[in-house]
């Protein structure tokens, strides 16, 4: 196998576990993180779907409206306009991860970022990240389709250049990484960097690559 371009996921593995954000962001705001999972959820059953962020990153709805909703089912008199301040204060970028990613690109491996991502969001990611480690970048809502579609991987080939044989994904959720192998591509179920980075490097030998300087 011959691994000619690297896909990472955003949230859960350039960042910490989103379950550690949505902790931190209770925490702050003191609300009791079963209450709101609770009020998220019929909110997004309002939508047609069990996923709790579909609704917003694909976007069906502003996250402003989104936020209103959950506020009315916690009984809050105000609601937040935006939770992409609090989300993303404090929150670690995954530097080991990213030096890895860049090794990967210096020796010529196409590296892109494939994320659902919340619209709001959008300048948040790029002050943690910045878009200039990546080759690509592909989120669901510029796109209008998310992971774990089948044409969301269509589209990141096409951005590639890459046949799906050639591809390996990086994501923390299984659901992903299985919509990825679906669509012929070789996934890494992201849950630790030092085992992510072990499985990546049976594909891609440091051997055949040479360190970024």
């Amino acid at each position: 196998m011959t691994v000619r371009a690297v896909w990472t996921d955003f949230g859960g593995v350039l960042t910490p576990p989103i379950e550690h954000t949505l902790m931190a962001f209770c925490r702050r705001h003191r609300l009791d993180p079963v209450d709101v999972g609770a009020a998220a959820a019929t909110v997004t059953a309002r939508y047609g779907t069990d996923d709790v962020m579909l609704p917003l990153d694909t976007p069906l709805v502003s996250e402003q409206e989104w936020l209103r909703e959950i506020a009315d089912e916690l009984g809050m008199a105000e609601a937040p306009t935006t939770m992409a301040d609090s989300w993303f204060d404090g929150r670690e970028t995954n530097h080991a991860w990213l030096a890895r990613l860049d090794a990967l690109r210096a020796s010529g491996v196409f590296v892109g970022m494939l994320s659902n991502m919340v619209p709001a969001w959008d300048t948040h990611w790029r002050r943690m990240v910045g878009p200039g480690h990546f080759d690509g970048v592909v989120l669901s809502f510029q796109v209008g389709m998310r992971k774990p579609s089948p044409e969301i991987f269509a589209l990141a080939l096409e951005r590639s250049g890459t046949r799906p044989d050639e591809t390996v994904f990086v994501d923390d959720l299984a659901g992903n990484c299985a919509g990825a192998r679906a669509a012929g591509w070789t996934a890494i179920h992201f849950t630790d960097t030092a085992a992510a980075v072990a499985e990546l490097d049976t594909l891609v030998p440091h051997t055949l690559q040479k360190e970024p300087t």
